[in-house]
């Protein structure tokens, strides 16, 4: 018997700790891995040169969701894009599962498997996973 924790488990925790780096007042993180490694992050924030929630509050759509951050979920994506590195079959571990529009994006990249810890307040993303034919998984 050994106390070692499983791949899954250790890229949920890596992805909460870069939860901690949001500068969202609802915090979130995310990451991108292929073959057990992990290959871009993410985190909920603002984009480059704007002002962040922690410093002028989050402004809220009327569902209470902040509209001034980018979700972690994409960011992940993005930095990706960025840097030149395939998405296409990758696994997405987030902190809170994918909202509709993370997931509209998660699908278009190529991922083909989601791992989340906590169930967004709306499970229409998680649907539309499903319906395409991505793997879901809840980490408890």
């Amino acid at each position: 018997m050994t106390d070692r924790i499983s791949r899954d488990e250790t890229l949920m925790r890596t992805a909460e700790l870069w939860a901690s780096r949001s500068t969202c007042l609802k915090p979130n993180g995310a990451l991108l891995s292929r073959e057990g490694k992990v290959i871009s992050i993410g985190y909920n924030g603002a984009p480059a040169g704007h002002s962040h929630c922690t410093e002028v509050g989050c402004l809220n759509d009327d569902k209470g969701g902040c509209i001034r951050t980018i979700h972690a979920e994409i960011n992940s994506v993005a930095m990706a894009a960025r840097y030149g590195i395939s998405t296409g079959g990758a696994t997405m571990y987030c902190t809170t599962s994918p909202c509709y529009t993370c997931a509209k994006l998660l699908i278009s990249a190529g991922i083909s498997k989601v791992v989340y810890r906590i169930l967004y307040r709306d499970p229409l993303g998680i649907d539309l996973l499903k319906k395409s034919k991505i793997e879901v998984m809840a980490l408890e």
